[in-house]
């Protein structure tokens, strides 16, 4: 199996514990202190279930996403519904959100979430990123919050990404990428401690795949050192959190 097919199945345990017992990873408390540092309002914190504040991420999309009224938003990697749901606030009763998740137990965990926000124009689908159930040409706005580093083969996310959307549809997205690359051997060895970075690409790789499926305006509007404590020295200093944006 490749390394970051092995990273993937990693990650899709380590969120479906994470959605079954999410304060064993992060105090509820802990992740709405984040979520303030990473601009989502107090109006948005306050809004939001509780339960859909797991699986924090690594920026925020919705910032840059210009988000209409009656517009079809969709989100990837949408895990306990925290990004969908702040989405279908600004979409209005007249729009719709869609989030897809590998995980089952985090689209479980959405589902339960949503009756407790009412909100009835948010649907959760179990699927892979790189075979999206959603039809060609259906969609306003992807969004998608730290999740698409983890799939081993980015370029067909993006392709996705780019099949669903509309002509002048855009895609808005916030995650992670290296400056410099990585050697087999150091990847090897984040696939046991950090799996979230053992797919991630360097920053042109990042942003040339984005183009090479169509996408044209790729900007980075918004971008901040990553890590977190304990982080492998191999690759401390070497993560960005980037924002980006694209249109189809």
């Amino acid at each position: 199996m490749a390394a970051g097919e092995k990273a993937k199945r990693q990650m899709k345990r380590l969120y479906a514990r994470m959605a079954e017992e999410p304060a064993a990873f992060c105090p509820v408390g802990d992740h709405l202190q984040q979520a303030a540092a990473l601009g989502y309002s107090a109006e948005e914190i306050e809004r939001l279930p509780k339960g859909a504040w797991i699986g924090l991420g690594c920026g925020n999309p919705l910032l840059f996403a210009g988000l209409k009224a009656g517009e079809t938003v969709l989100d990837l990697g949408s895990g306990g519904g925290r990004d969908a749901f702040l989405a279908a606030h600004r979409v209005g009763r007249k729009g719709r959100v869609i989030g897809v998740d590998m995980t089952p137990e985090m689209v479980r965990k959405a589902e339960a979430n949503a009756p407790e926000g009412g909100y009835e124009n948010v649907r959760f689908k179990v699927a892979e990123m790189e075979q999206l159930p959603v039809e060609s040409d259906s969609v306003d706005c992807v969004i998608s919050n730290c999740v698409i580093n983890h799939s081993p083969d980015q370029g067909a996310v993006f392709s996705e990404a780019f099949r669903v959307l509309k002509r002048g549809g855009r895609m808005v997205i916030s995650d992670l990428v290296l400056e410099g690359e990585l050697s087999r051997e150091v990847r090897r060895s984040l696939e046991g401690t950090s799996a979230c970075l053992a797919s991630s690409l360097e920053r042109k790789q990042y942003l040339d795949a984005i183009r090479r499926v169509g996408f044209r305006d790729v900007t980075v509007v918004g971008e901040r050192p990553f890590g977190w404590e304990g982080m492998d020295p191999r690759v401390a200093g070497k993560v960005t959190s980037v924002q980006v944006t694209a249109a189809k």
